[in-house]
């Protein structure tokens, strides 16, 4: 049974009681003055890398800064069965060397699917990223201690990058001494210590990435150009901002959305207030996923649940990167669209559009992308686990509503890789003539 088949299941158990919603449609107004709109909610997440940080700060450092002999980086991060760990940090007594695992990556998981754990030193190799010109090991005025500024040597004449040794008698493991260790709920610990300072090749190393994959090469490609991502800022300077910018859009946990509920309304707030306590049917909508208790409570005649993903024919999640429900509406002059629907890798979170008005000043219909108005919200009914890995979240969890509570309010939620909901969901609506 594939991914998508067992959320199905999982999750929507509650949404039995959509099945009755489902074709719920706008109330016709008795006048000459409403138009009728389409409305099409679009799972449009499609991320590559699963969880993407930056490690910047030497263990009991106040402040971030190149790790010296003897510190250690420390990363918490989550993965899954399958997962692979890549990360990439300078040799910093080097014109553009890098320290990181080959482009597959170190597993996190092994072959019964139990976490790994200890010293994996064994998978990481020194590479030379073929951006500048090579000088000898901590002695260049082109390298990091030594240069005017960032990236002033000159270009390397072989492009590639491509694995290299200090000395044959001394290996990469030998620098730094890599270390996992694995949580509960998918978390892991990753420890990055310089012990350079055991060989003859003592060095700094510097701030870098940590990246967590199910595709290869998420960093680079042996034998390839470096991509002109943000490795070279790493390799030659110690400034991971450029690859972590880089990464950051196509980096996250791909999430269903559940069901829309929606309301054509004039007074403001007609599914929830921020600030305030989640009613039981957003509890049960941002929890679960299910509309049907919600739309029951908006006091309004013109509102319903589009629970039918476009071209299906029964109730269910929609998956990125196309997935979509679609809906009509009516509406007048005056009135707003409200609606909400579940980020389903979550406790209690939900995108919600608010109080968009469906006619302009000039009395015309709206039309086109809305995203811009769609934001996410944490309900504050179930304590929050890091999402796409917690297992009170609905594509893990044993029954509805099994989280502890949270007993807080609504307001907006933060996590990097859903603020920009963009990435995630799509609200557009159409004018019918």
């Amino acid at each position: 049974m594939n991914q998508k088949m067992v959320w199905s299941r999982r999750i929507f158990i509650v949404m039995l009681f959509a099945l009755f919603l489902a074709g719920i449609s706008s109330v016709a107004r008795a006048d000459n003055h409403t138009q009728r709109f389409v409305v099409s909610v679009e799972n449009v997440s499609d991320f590559t890398h699963r969880y993407l940080d930056v490690f910047n700060t030497p263990r009991r450092a106040e402040a971030p800064g190149p790790l010296l002999p003897r510190q250690t980086y420390r990363v918490d991060f989550y993965a899954e069965p399958g997962d692979y760990l890549s990360f990439a940090t300078m040799l910093v007594q080097t014109n553009d060397y890098f320290l990181a695992p080959d482009e597959m990556g170190i597993p996190l998981y092994d072959d019964w699917g139990e976490p790994i754990y200890g010293d994996v030193g064994h998978y990481v190799k020194l590479w030379d990223n073929g951006t500048e010109a090579d000088e000898p090991f901590g002695e260049g005025p082109n390298q990091a201690p030594r240069q005017g500024g960032p990236n002033t040597g000159p270009a390397d004449p072989n492009n590639l990058v491509r694995e290299v040794m200090l000395d044959e008698y001394v290996e990469p493991y030998q620098l730094i001494r890599v270390r996992i260790k694995p949580r509960k709920n998918g978390r892991f610990t990753l420890f990055l210590r310089n012990i350079s300072h055991k060989t003859e090749f003592e060095s700094p190393l510097a701030p870098g990435v940590v990246v967590i994959h199910n595709t290869p090469a998420p960093l680079f490609t042996e034998g390839q150009p470096d991509y002109g991502q943000g490795l070279e800022q790493i390799s030659e300077d110690g400034n991971p901002a450029v690859l972590y910018e880089s990464l950051r859009p196509i980096s996250g946990v791909n999430t269903p959305l559940a069901p829309v509920a929606w309301a054509v309304h004039q007074n403001p707030d007609a599914l929830f207030t921020p600030g305030t306590m989640a009613s039981p049917g957003l509890e049960m909508l941002a929890e679960d996923g299910g509309p049907a208790l919600l739309v029951e409570e908006i006091a309004v005649d013109n509102k319903g649940a589009a629970a039918i993903p476009t071209g299906g024919t029964e109730p269910g999640p929609i998956f990125g990167p196309d997935g979509s429900y679609t809906f009509e509406i009516e509406a007048a002059p005056g009135d707003h669209l409200s609606l909400a629907s579940m980020l389903v890798q979550s406790n209690d979170w939900f995108y919600s559009l608010r109080n968009l008005p469906l006619f302009g000043g000039d009395g015309q219909p709206i039309s086109g992308d809305q995203t811009m108005y769609v934001q996410v919200y944490d309900a504050g009914t179930e304590v929050d686990q890091e999402p796409g890995f917690g297992s009170k979240q609905a594509p893990r969890q044993r029954r509805p509503g099994a989280g502890r509570a949270e007993n807080g309010v609504i307001e907006m939620a933060d996590h990097p890789a859903y603020n920009d909901v963009t990435r995630v969901i799509r609200v557009t609506i159409s004018p019918v003539e």
